[in-house]
């Protein structure tokens, strides 16, 4: 069998057998950076953009650390949506049912919009490993049927998004029923004022590691802008989707509303679309997550949820239908494709009043390709700033102050003072004039 790189770290056999089996060879640099430490039982914050492998950072060290002995919780891992901690559940259950039969790991998820008396009755034996949304850890640890006072860790995954969707304080209730000597792992895409009170009150002198893309996306992705121009924007996108024929494509809006119109408008153009937004029932959501793992979807319609609580693999395009208000949000679009060393196309429909976000992005160090379709051929077009670099237009205050000036017949000593004393005031009152009509 291939050998793997990740035997530089103190593994047990069964973890290296589980990577393997993921196809793993090099540890990504956030892997590399946080194993040691982890792995001794430290607290830690990891700061990294999506798909740069952080929940295997954090799930290899803990489930090396846990006592197959001990049939008590020992671990508890939250995260902010159903659909990112059934995710991490299932990474979970890949890396422990290599666990030889003498070692048996147990690992359960534990989320909202299922029978919670059903979840309280399976708790007569206490899973090692919890991992679930907050709300539900935190009512059924009040429940008094998920004793987590013994627990040694405690994973706060995309703590950013925890904050803004308010589950921040549920998770504090998770903490204070743990123990005082606890192993915090913090993980999120960026580390917010108003989290920093959270972190002091559990994280003494973490180990803080950062990890800053090279790039803000990933290299393997290549970003394209297409102008809009006047053209209906749900045909472009149509267009678009069928040229690039994607393995599978999501194609972001920045409102539910727009996500439905998007898709209902793809839909009535022939084409078999998900979707995945806030107001899908838990049902719903998870029958169209389904759905779209079992390849049943080419193009999916998503709103920014999808974008950091959702893990989708084989997406081979993103398109912003929209620009996200928030740029961070753009990276974290983007970042659903390019993954593992694949490559990936991010393509933005974009009209004159994005500029402003696209020179930000640009700032960041994304290097956008133009590029138009027309009768169903791209073709490179020149850069959407060529105009500004030329010297600025003129708006024809000028040309006209020139005409209205007299030229005398003869020439006479300080003659071009005096027409540009004319022209000046003339200019002048054209201003104002134009200022009043605006």
């Amino acid at each position: 069998m291939e050998q793997t790189k990740f035997t530089q770290f103190p593994f047990k056999p069964f973890i290296i057998d589980a990577v393997k089996a993921l196809g793993f060879y090099e540890p990504t640099e956030i892997q590399e950076r946080l194993f040691p430490s982890l792995l001794k039982g430290e607290t830690a914050i990891g700061q990294s953009q999506t798909g740069t492998g952080k929940t295997h950072a954090y799930l290899l060290p803990l489930i090396q650390r846990i006592d197959a002995a001990d049939e008590s919780v020992q671990v508890v891992i939250t995260a902010p949506t159903r659909e990112l901690a059934n995710q991490i559940y299932q990474d979970a259950l890949h890396i422990i049912k290599f666990a030889p039969e003498n070692e048996t790991i147990t690992a359960k998820c534990f989320i909202g919009g299922t029978d919670k008396q059903r979840m309280i009755d399976k708790l007569k034996t206490q899973p090692q490993i919890v991992i679930g949304t907050p709300g539900r850890i935190k009512d059924l640890v009040a429940a008094n049927a998920l004793h987590v006072h013994h627990a040694k860790a405690l994973v706060v995954d995309e703590a950013d998004l925890m904050l803004d969707m308010g589950f921040i304080e549920d998770v504090d209730k998770i903490g204070a029923a743990m123990p005082a000597k606890l192993q915090m792992l913090v993980f999120s895409a960026t580390i917010p004022e108003k989290l920093k009170p959270f972190l002091k009150k559990y994280m003494e002198n973490p180990k803080f590691t950062h990890v800053a893309p090279k790039q803000a996306a990933a290299k393997k992705i290549k970003h394209v802008l297409v102008p809009l121009r006047h053209r209906n924007k749900t045909n472009l996108l149509y267009e678009m989707l069928k040229s690039y024929n994607p393995f599978l494509a999501i194609v972001f809006t920045n409102t539910k509303k727009k996500a439905d119109e998007v898709a209902d408008g793809l839909i009535a153009k022939g084409l078999r679309v998900g979707r995945i937004h806030g107001d899908l029932t838990p049902r719903d959501r998870k029958k169209m997550m389904k759905q779209i793992n079992d390849l049943e979807y080419q193009y999916v319609v998503a709103t920014d949820l999808a974008s950091r609580g959702i893990d989708i693999d084989g997406v081979s395009h993103v398109i912003n239908f929209e620009l996200p208000s928030d740029l961070d949000f753009y990276i974290h679009r983007v970042g659903r494709t390019g993954r593992a060393d694949y490559s990936g196309i991010a393509a933005t429909i974009y009209e004159p009043e994005n500029e402003h976000a696209l020179n930000l992005l640009e700032k960041l160090g994304i290097q956008f390709e133009n590029m138009d379709l027309a009768n169903g051929e791209w073709k490179t077009i020149d850069d959407r700033k060529r105009r500004q670099k030329r010297a600025k237009p003129s708006d024809g205050t000028e040309q006209m102050a020139k005409s209205m000036v007299r030229k005398p017949k003869g020439v006479k000593p300080g003659y071009k003072k005096k027409m540009s004393r004319e022209m000046d005031e003339i200019k002048k009152r054209q201003r104002r004039l134009n200022k009043k009509r605006k």
